[in-house]
Protein backbone atom coordinates (compact mmCIF):
# COMPACT_ATOMS: atom_id res chain seq x y z
CA UNK A 1 0.00 0.00 0.00
CA UNK A 2 3.03 2.09 0.68
CA UNK A 3 6.58 2.52 -0.23
CA UNK A 4 9.06 5.17 1.94
CA UNK A 5 11.10 7.31 -0.59
CA UNK A 6 13.88 9.89 0.11
CA UNK A 7 12.70 12.36 2.01
CA UNK A 8 11.75 15.76 0.45
CA UNK A 9 12.68 18.82 2.39
CA UNK A 10 13.92 16.68 5.28
CA UNK A 11 10.42 14.87 5.49
CA UNK A 12 10.01 11.24 4.57
CA UNK A 13 6.85 11.25 2.13
CA UNK A 14 5.39 7.58 1.47
CA UNK A 15 4.14 6.66 -1.86
CA UNK A 16 0.66 5.74 -2.33
CA UNK A 17 -1.33 3.97 -4.82
CA UNK A 18 -4.72 4.60 -5.05
CA UNK A 19 -7.39 2.80 -7.88
CA UNK A 20 -11.00 4.18 -9.11
CA UNK A 21 -14.27 2.20 -6.98
CA UNK A 22 -15.60 1.69 -9.78
CA UNK A 23 -15.47 2.30 -13.82
CA UNK A 24 -11.91 2.82 -15.63
CA UNK A 25 -11.29 6.84 -16.38
CA UNK A 26 -8.96 7.78 -19.53
CA UNK A 27 -7.21 10.91 -17.70
CA UNK A 28 -5.96 8.69 -14.55
CA UNK A 29 -5.93 4.88 -16.28
CA UNK A 30 -7.97 3.55 -13.22
CA UNK A 31 -4.70 3.64 -11.49
CA UNK A 32 -1.95 5.56 -9.93
CA UNK A 33 0.26 6.51 -7.15
CA UNK A 34 1.15 9.82 -5.08
CA UNK A 35 3.60 10.98 -2.91
CA UNK A 36 1.47 12.17 0.45
CA UNK A 37 2.93 13.05 3.63
CA UNK A 38 1.60 10.53 6.90
CA UNK A 39 0.16 13.51 8.54
CA UNK A 40 -2.21 14.22 5.15
CA UNK A 41 -5.60 13.09 5.31
CA UNK A 42 -7.00 10.01 3.27
CA UNK A 43 -7.23 10.81 0.03
CA UNK A 44 -11.15 10.22 -1.24
CA UNK A 45 -11.16 11.66 -4.83
CA UNK A 46 -8.92 11.00 -8.09
CA UNK A 47 -6.89 14.59 -8.29
CA UNK A 48 -7.55 14.08 -12.12
CA UNK A 49 -11.11 12.76 -12.52
CA UNK A 50 -12.52 13.74 -9.29
CA UNK A 51 -13.86 9.94 -9.37
CA UNK A 52 -13.88 7.96 -5.62
CA UNK A 53 -10.48 6.35 -5.28
CA UNK A 54 -9.53 3.30 -2.33
CA UNK A 55 -5.73 2.57 -1.74
CA UNK A 56 -4.72 -0.37 -3.29
CA UNK A 57 -2.29 -2.92 -2.20
CA UNK A 58 0.79 -3.47 -3.79
CA UNK A 59 3.96 -5.82 -3.28
CA UNK A 60 6.58 -4.44 -1.23
CA UNK A 61 9.55 -4.24 -3.86
CA UNK A 62 12.79 -5.62 -2.10
CA UNK A 63 16.39 -4.26 -3.43
CA UNK A 64 17.37 -7.96 -2.69
CA UNK A 65 16.35 -11.90 -1.20
CA UNK A 66 16.61 -12.28 2.74
CA UNK A 67 18.14 -15.17 3.93
CA UNK A 68 17.68 -16.75 7.30
CA UNK A 69 21.21 -15.21 8.54
CA UNK A 70 20.07 -11.90 7.93
CA UNK A 71 16.65 -12.28 9.67
CA UNK A 72 18.82 -14.02 12.58
CA UNK A 73 21.46 -11.28 12.65
CA UNK A 74 18.36 -8.40 12.15
CA UNK A 75 17.14 -9.87 15.79
CA UNK A 76 14.17 -12.71 14.41
CA UNK A 77 13.92 -15.94 15.93
CA UNK A 78 13.62 -18.29 12.68
CA UNK A 79 11.78 -21.75 13.07
CA UNK A 80 11.64 -24.61 11.58
CA UNK A 81 8.63 -26.96 11.27
CA UNK A 82 9.59 -30.81 12.53
CA UNK A 83 6.07 -31.98 13.23
CA UNK A 84 2.34 -30.88 12.66
CA UNK A 85 2.06 -27.97 15.26
CA UNK A 86 6.20 -28.37 16.12
CA UNK A 87 8.56 -26.15 16.06
CA UNK A 88 12.10 -26.06 16.92
CA UNK A 89 14.38 -22.80 16.67
CA UNK A 90 17.42 -22.82 13.97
Amino acid sequence: MLAWTRPIAGIPMPLYEYELCDGDCKVCGGKFTLFRPLSAAPLTQCPACKKPVRKAWSAFNSPKSLSISDAKKAGFTVLKRVNKGEYERQ
